[in-house]
């Protein structure tokens, strides 16, 4: 018979039982862990599939057919970039409104601020009737600027140079106007450009190798030019053989196109004029300027035309002239002028120059060339003594968007040796362009550092890899023209050196950080532009446009609906953009760019998909 247990064996047993050990009870947990994290890992996964198979697309009009590119992440997922409100937001569906229809075929070369119509509004005095004059608001034309009948692709560089098809700039008048002097053909369907001109009937070639024998122009040394009048711009396509990168400029006047002629051959160009108002361009840009027979009043209006290219002059750079009144002794009944009026011309030119301080270095045949000083030293004694011109109060040389001219001159900045170059020395063209820049040097312009220059180079060259990515053919012949619209340090630009493109850099003229000086120094080409109003070109002269940032800048300034009309009016058919901006911006330019009939892919930036700058790219070819 067994022994009953007693009370204190009972709870013995009870405590040494197994389902009651700590191990057990660890055991125990870790099952019920195991068991769950499964169970809810399987229903995660399919929720997560529905998810991205049923509601991760974008909230955009569907008739845009945009995609969604991303190089971090698996490519065919789409990205979820609308908000998620608790309560429905009243908003305005894109399809509710009208799509934007082609203009009359009489606006296929419409440039809004230089319309000849517009412009018999307003005086003739000081050429201000060929200034720039924009429609107000409600002038505005809010449709597409047609391609003319039987547009082509355009001849790809080089060959653009010498011929373009006729159909796309469908002038013969200026192949009339000026066929004894050699500048234009009309050959079966293309034009085609001999080099002629009117200061140089044998060819452009031999004007520039006489203008070589006193201009060093193969020295580095000489990188940007100006060209005033610049006809159909021979003369700059003849200074790429040297490295040079040439602007030319010139009115809408009489000789139809001639800028559009020069875009067309992958030029640059831009309209403009030495009148009433600064060109807009900052102090100390260009290594040269030229003119040849250009028609300026050099010398009227109490010398403000040369006073402004003395402005946009470097220290130490060039001033060329040709034609009238230079050699007026031997051309002067070539030119049916006065001997008389041609020689008081040239004596108030000459008078003039000296008092810019300016040494003229040669004078022959038809050329004459003057320098200006790598300094003021020695000016601002000589000027004491001169009644006129003074040096200018202005206190913002480089101010030039609808800023009027003065009969002063522009002081150079101030030097501690008489030998120095003011402003700082340039290194020579190539290493120009990644050398630090004076003006950052010198810590005179507002919001740069030699740091943040440096950074901005690294970055732009992280960027351009990531540009090969989303649009391959940047990379290829297919774009010649192109420009950026907020350009910056010019960093885009810069890092598409080594292609066969032009960048013509933008400068919004109301930013807080004025670089367009500092682009210059780089060696590059640019513009201040204010872009609620229209560009200073012709329609379809851009083959890619670049926006980083532009429409955050002018979000709430102007309709951003006009900008993306003006882009249009200026892409080339076939054309790309690349807009950089945040994804909620880029979300209202798709709305309106679906009206415009334009396809875009939104990409991540290169700084990856959690950073919520996105890049939108338009490729008309597709």
């Amino acid at each position: 018979m067994a022994t009953p247990l007693t009370q204190p064996h009972q709870q013995l047993l009870f405590t040494q039982s197994p389902l009651r050990s700590p191990l057990f009870k660890l055991l125990f947990t870790f099952i019920l862990c195991s068991i769950f994290f499964i169970f809810g890992s399987y229903n995660s996964t399919t929720s997560s599939f529905t998810s991205t198979n049923s509601s991760a697309q974008l909230h955009l009009p569907n008739s845009f057919c945009l995609q969604i590119n991303t190089t971090h992440r698996n490519p065919t997922i789409s990205l979820d970039f609308a908000s998620h409100h608790s309560l429905s937001l009243p908003q305005e569906s894109s399809k509710s409104l009208k799509p934007f229809f082609l203009c009359p075929k009489n606006f296929t070369n419409y440039t809004p601020c230089h319309d000849p119509f517009r412009e018999m509004q307003f005086s003739t005095q000081q050429v201000l009737h060929k200034e720039r004059h924009c429609p107000q608001d409600q002038e505005s034309i809010r449709c597409l600027i047609p391609s003319p009948a039987g547009y082509r692709k355009p001849i790809p560089w080089p060959k653009s140079r010498d011929s373009i098809w006729f159909k796309n700039v469908p002038y013969p008048r200026l192949t009339e106007y000026k066929k004894s002097q050699n500048w234009v053909k009309l050959e079966g369907d293309r034009l085609v450009f001999p080099g002629g001109g009117t200061s140089f009937p044998s060819g452009v070639k031999g004007y520039v190798d006489e203008i070589r024998r006193v201009v060093p122009l193969k020295s580095g040394n000489i990188r940007t030019v100006l060209d005033t009048g610049c006809g159909v711009a021979s003369f700059g396509a003849a200074l790429m053989d040297y490295n040079i990168l040439t602007m030319s400029l010139a009115p809408r006047d009489n000789h139809e196109s001639q800028v559009q002629f020069a875009l067309e051959r992958g030029l640059p160009a831009m309209l403009g004029v030495l009148g009433t108002y600064r060109l807009p361009f900052p102090s100390r840009s260009f290594d040269m300027a030229h003119c040849a027979r250009c028609l300026v009043q050099w010398t009227g209006y109490d010398g403000l035309c040369l006073l402004e290219i003395d402005r946009v002059l470097r220290p130490g750079g060039y001033w060329v002239l040709s034609g009238p009144p230079i050699n007026w002794k031997i051309f002067y009944k070539g030119w049916e002028r006065q001997a008389v009026d041609l020689q008081k011309e040239q004596n108030d030119l000459e008078d003039l120059a000296r008092r810019l301080c300016w040494k003229k270095v040669s004078e022959s045949n038809r050329i004459a060339v003057w320098r200006k000083p790598t300094n003021h030293v020695h000016c601002i004694k000589k000027i004491k003594t001169w009644k006129s011109p003074r040096f200018c109060a202005d206190n913002n040389p480089d101010a030039g968007w609808y800023e009027k001219m003065n009969a002063c001159i522009t002081p150079l900045p101030k030097v501690s040796d008489v030998h120095d170059v003011a402003g700082g020395a340039l290194e020579k063209w190539p290493k120009r362009l990644n050398a630090v820049p004076p003006r950052i040097k010198s810590g005179k312009t507002e919001g740069t550092s030699i740091k943040a220059f440096k950074e901005d180079y690294q970055l732009w060259e992280k960027r351009l890899s990531h540009y090969k990515l989303i649009l391959k053919s940047l990379f290829t012949s297919k774009y010649r023209n192109i420009m950026d619209m907020n350009a910056g340090f010019g960093g885009f630009a810069a890092a598409l050196s080594k292609s066969p493109v032009w960048v013509m850099n933008v400068v919004p003229s109301d930013t807080k950080n004025n670089t367009l000086g500092i682009i210059y120094e780089r060696g590059l080409i640019g513009t201040y532009m204010n872009w609620c109003e229209a560009f200073s070109t012709y329609p379809r002269t851009y083959d890619l446009l670049h926006a980083s940032g532009v429409f955050s800048m002018y979000m709430d300034k102007c309709d951003i609906q006009d900008i993306l009309l003006e882009m249009y009016r200026i892409l080339r058919p076939g054309g790309a953009v690349i807009i950089r901006d945040h994804i909620d911006v880029i979300v209202k330019v798709i709305d309106i760019m679906e009206r415009m009939r334009w396809k875009g892919k939104i990409s991540h930036s290169e700084r990856g998909p959690f950073h919520p700058e996105k890049v939108l790219v338009v490729d008309n070819s597709e």
